[in-house]
């Protein structure tokens, strides 16, 4: 089997799977160079906005998001009052993963496209997921106002 098809049976599994509400590249990151840039500028995004937080350091889209402190660190820099980020422990998965999910969905709109039980059963996140869900957050997070784009 062609390694393309392979592929795109991914692509729509994961499509599938979230039905599809981030599907195409999240606004105004588009640039020429295609998905791989697109790819580059959400994850320095994502580092300039966690930078300082204390247990994260985001370098990729998978392993860096394991304890759930980037996605709570990523939320609170937006929603500082939201909750204490200084109380929350890199062993306490599942209550960082609630925590960040829930946040995204009551206070920027985000759809729940990754499931707490999901993440912590992986002891390290699909990079294809987290990718995914974050340029859904991205996205709802521009509509809200909260994050500035260049105008073209």
């Amino acid at each position: 089997q062609p390694r393309g098809s392979a592929r795109a049976q991914g692509r729509r599994a994961i499509l599938e799977k979230f039905g599809g509400a981030a599907t195409g590249s999240a606004p105004h990151l588009k640039r020429a160079g295609g998905t791989a840039t697109v790819k580059a500028m959400l994850l320095e995004w994502c580092r300039a906005r966690t930078r300082g937080y204390q247990h994260v350091e985001v370098q990729n889209f998978s392993g860096s998001w394991g304890s759930g402190l980037a996605f709570c660190a990523l939320l609170h820099s937006f929603f500082p009052d939201a909750f204490d980020y200084g109380t929350l422990e890199p062993s306490a998965r599942q209550h960082n993963f609630t925590l960040a999910f829930t946040t995204a969905e009551e206070r920027a709109g985000c759809a729940p496209l990754l499931e707490v039980e999901d993440m912590v059963r992986m002891p390290v996140p699909d990079a294809k997921c987290v990718y995914t869900y974050l340029q859904e957050l991205y996205r709802c997070l521009v509509a809200k106002g909260l994050v500035k784009t260049k105008k073209r």
